[in-house]
């Protein structure tokens, strides 16, 4: 963690929020890399999910929700966590997190002092809409996106003439006030989700939850997790969040231990029939109330784990000798890496850089390209390889003469010679054909 941490920070992908007046704890802002990092994973799986599939379409919801909305969803009173404080060093704790041993012998884990009794702590943010500030205009930041989903789902039916079963899909920010955030990006209290809620006839449902359970093992091999790393749980009836009848969280194997990375939820008829929601089917002219089977992934988890799996360290030779040091890579499969290409002049020579440009501007329409002519060439292959760029095109002065560029393969660091017009073909076909 801490060398993610460290590069994250260094090269651009994750900075430390409002850092320049001491920082917000656990709230972090995206760099250039960390931007386009985010975007391709929320591109690839509205993609995938919704483009690509029929029985999907997409919502795109308010942040503030009317009030109403969250004492009918259950979460003004039951979106809780239990809290315990320190009478000495003014520590908080979530009660769920501190060893049993510690609590019954009420001693703080920090410095010994005596704890609390736990209390139950509510989650949403709250805030107010206008310039009064009395209950009556009491809101709340949504501590999920799937309320939106299920309050719109008759305009839905009607604007889009989805039959059962079909699904709602967003992306979007989601707030929880979460008493102990922590492990860098993992738990942040500001956060966006891409979440689906599948509506299923009450019968079909466990067809459902076994269909989506199998996507998102696909989802989590196509962001480049290995399979080993991945743990399926079973989450007990005491431990599930209020409306679920099921859940199963997918588990990964971080450096801080192992913790849900994903989840899976079967939230019965819950949702819908507290907000009064029919489904009407007319070709049968059969009212009923459907079922919702919710998978649900983070996109600052998916970041993540993007980074943990995709993160290599090996001896490697320098571009300038034969000798070897240590080459930081990040093997991320290509349609996610932040840049696809980096075109690099060999030296900072007029006519190099003036044909690297050229080339540059003809690739950057139609991928993201970096262009860098700063530092020696070993350095800049170094810092492409630690950012995850697939491939750099160097000119040099044969370029000038032959009209040929040596195209350097980020895995394995091999390179060739390539003619300037079939460039653009040929690292389409490299960027299409392996390590997708």
């Amino acid at each position: 963690m801490e060398k993610i941490t460290s590069l994250a920070k260094r090269r651009g992908f994750i900075f430390p929020d409002s850092e320049i007046y001491g920082g917000l704890a656990n709230s972090w802002d995206f760099g250039p890399l960390g931007a386009e990092l985010k975007r391709n994973i929320k591109n690839r799986w509205w993609k995938k999910f919704v483009h690509e599939r029929p029985d999907i379409v997409g919502l795109d919801a308010a942040v503030i929700m009317a009030s109403e909305v969250w004492r009918r969803s259950g979460h003004l009173k039951n979106f809780t966590d239990p809290l315990i404080e320190c009478k000495k060093c003014h520590e908080r704790f979530r009660a769920d997190n501190i060893s049993p041993i510690a609590i019954k012998k009420s001693a703080c884990p920090l410095c010994g002092g005596a704890l609390t009794t736990a209390r139950q702590f509510n989650l949403m943010f709250k805030t107010h809409s206008g310039p009064v500030e009395d209950t009556s205009t009491e809101v709340y930041l949504r501590p999920e996106t799937a309320q939106a989903m299920f309050v719109n789902f008759e305009q839905v039916v009607s604007a889009s003439r989805r039959k059962l079963p079909f699904g709602i899909a967003q992306t979007g920010k989601a707030f929880r006030n979460e008493i102990t955030p922590g492990n860098f990006i993992f738990r942040t209290r500001e956060f966006e989700q891409m979440e689906i809620e599948y509506f299923v006839r009450p019968e079909e449902w466990k067809k459902y939850f076994d269909h989506w359970l199998e996507e998102m093992k696909k989802w989590a091999a196509d962001l480049g997790v290995r399979a080993n790393k991945i743990k399926y749980r079973e989450i007990p009836k005491k431990e599930r969040a209020h409306y679920s009848e099921r859940t199963v969280d997918i588990e990964y194997s971080w450096p801080f231990g192992q913790k849900e990375l994903y989840g899976l939820a079967y939230r019965g008829d819950y949702d819908l029939k507290n907000h009064g929601q029919i489904y009407h089917d007319l070709e049968t002219d059969q009212k009923l109330t459907p079922h919702v089977v919710e998978p649900s992934w983070g996109v600052e988890r998916s970041m993540l784990v993007a980074m943990l799996e995709a993160y290599d360290e090996e001896q490697a030779p320098t571009a300038e000798t034969d000798e070897t040091d240590k080459r930081v890579v990040l093997r991320f499969p290509h349609w996610l890496a932040p840049y696809k290409i980096a075109v690099l002049p060999l030296l900072r020579k007029p006519d190099l850089i003036k044909t690297a440009q050229q080339i540059y501007d003809q690739l950057r329409l139609d991928y993201i390209c970096e262009y860098d002519e700063t530092q020696s060439i070993g350095r800049r292959y170094r810092r492409q390889d630690e950012i995850g760029t697939p491939f750099c095109v160097t000119v040099d002065f044969d370029s000038l003469e032959d009209k040929k560029v040596t195209v350097r393969d980020r895995d394995t660091m091999k390179q060739e010679r390539v003619a300037i017009k079939k460039l653009p073909a040929l690292l389409t076909n490299k960027l299409k054909s392996v390590n997708v």
